[in-house]
């Protein structure tokens, strides 16, 4: 067998079926139709995520899709028998199929997976700005230290100082919330981007925010931005080599002396969710900073940041403010406004936590 132990509690794994052949199709119940692919029913996915209310989101170009509801998460990919089920591994007879432009899944998936993580639509709950924050642990990277300043306002702010400041004040908002805070640095101490994100991957964190302040030349450019690790980054790339030197440790999931291309492919799906994930993060800061604290948003954009490049899970890189704009190096030398830019950053996670489904890396 490919595998030695991967299996998902509760679900019965199967193995690797024949290749593809012949096509049919024929009327189901329920309104759905039965695709007959090689003498294996499928169903379209497009209509069952309709049927139970499932968030369905597909890239075209990577024929990678992301199911999620509730607490939920599915990530699965057009001709491959491997999905990601809510952090576990599981290996499907049939391969998720494209039959005639629909996405199709076959019976399998459908009864084992689809049937049992997500029920029948049911009017939303109404939610309050104080829901609980969803995550389990959280790292936070305070930009520069030591001998690395980062940028210097023109009246003599650092920016390393008003990155750890922030940090620390956002550590302490999470933990008050029960969450588990790691900080990549606590004092005023140079750590090197690689060892940044060692430092992530090590922690089996959920998310991974790191803070900076921003400089231009021109003194009247001011604003919030966060970025993410740009789609240019290529996630197959980061897979291979991630699979050559780094552990596969999925939650129930054993890949011990399994083929390179097999965890591999594993990783580039997580590399695609992360990277799927941290968009919508990065879009929830700025929401939270525009509606809590009032400042001008420059946007969630791409970037090809080192540190966002070598973290395995979901992360951002924010930038909260211009220390080179003389109105926000005042604002940012006050800890009351550190302490807001902190809190509309809580916020702005606490948003984002109520739909995200992290990958499980716990051992």
């Amino acid at each position: 067998m490919l595998f030695g132990r991967i299996f998902l509690p509760g679900l019965v794994l199967c193995a690797l079926a024949a290749a593809l052949s012949g096509c049919a199709t024929i009327p189901a119940g329920g309104g759905l139709p039965v695709y007959t692919i090689g003498g294996t029913a499928y169903y379209p996915l497009a209509g069952l995520c309709d049927q139970r209310g499932v968030e369905m989101k597909y890239d075209s170009l990577l024929r990678t899709v992301r199911l999620s509801k509730d607490s939920h998460q599915v990530i699965l990919r057009a001709g491959d028998i491997l999905v990601l089920v809510d952090g576990n591994v599981m290996r499907l007879s049939s391969p998720v199929d494209i039959y005639r432009g629909v996405l199709a899944v076959p019976k399998e998936f459908k009864d084992q997976v689809f049937d049992l993580l997500f029920s029948f639509s049911v009017p939303p709950v109404s939610r309050t700005r104080r829901d609980r924050i969803k995550l389990r642990k959280v790292i936070i990277d305070p930009g520069h230290g030591g001998n690395d300043p980062g940028a210097i306002g023109k009246y003599g702010l650092k920016e390393k100082d008003v990155n750890l400041d922030i940090a620390k004040r956002l550590s302490r908002l999470l933990r008050a919330e029960g969450v588990q805070v790691v900080l990549t640095r606590s004092t005023d101490k140079f750590i090197p981007l690689p060892m940044r994100a060692e430092l992530a991957n090590r922690s089996g964190a959920d998310l991974f925010i790191s803070l900076h302040a921003n400089a231009a030349r021109s003194r009247s450019l001011n604003g919030f931005e966060v970025y993410y690790v740009a789609p240019s980054v290529s996630d197959s790339r980061r897979a291979y080599l991630t699979a050559r030197s780094t552990p596969l440790n999925l939650k129930n999931a054993s890949f011990s002396g399994e083929p390179l291309e097999l965890k591999a492919i594993i990783w580039d799906m997580i590399y695609t969710n992360s990277r799927a994930e941290s968009i919508e993060l990065s879009r929830s800061l700025c929401g939270s900073i525009r509606d809590n604290v009032g400042m001008n948003i420059l946007g969630a954009k791409s970037a090809r940041f080192q540190v966002l490049k070598g973290i395995t899970m979901p992360g951002v890189l924010v930038e909260a403010g211009f220390v080179s704009n003389l109105k926000e190096e005042k604002l940012l030398k006050t800890g009351s406004y550190r302490e807001k830019l902190a809190a509309g950053i809580l916020e702005g996670i606490r948003e984002y936590s109520q739909e995200m489904s992290p990958i499980d890396f716990s051992r």
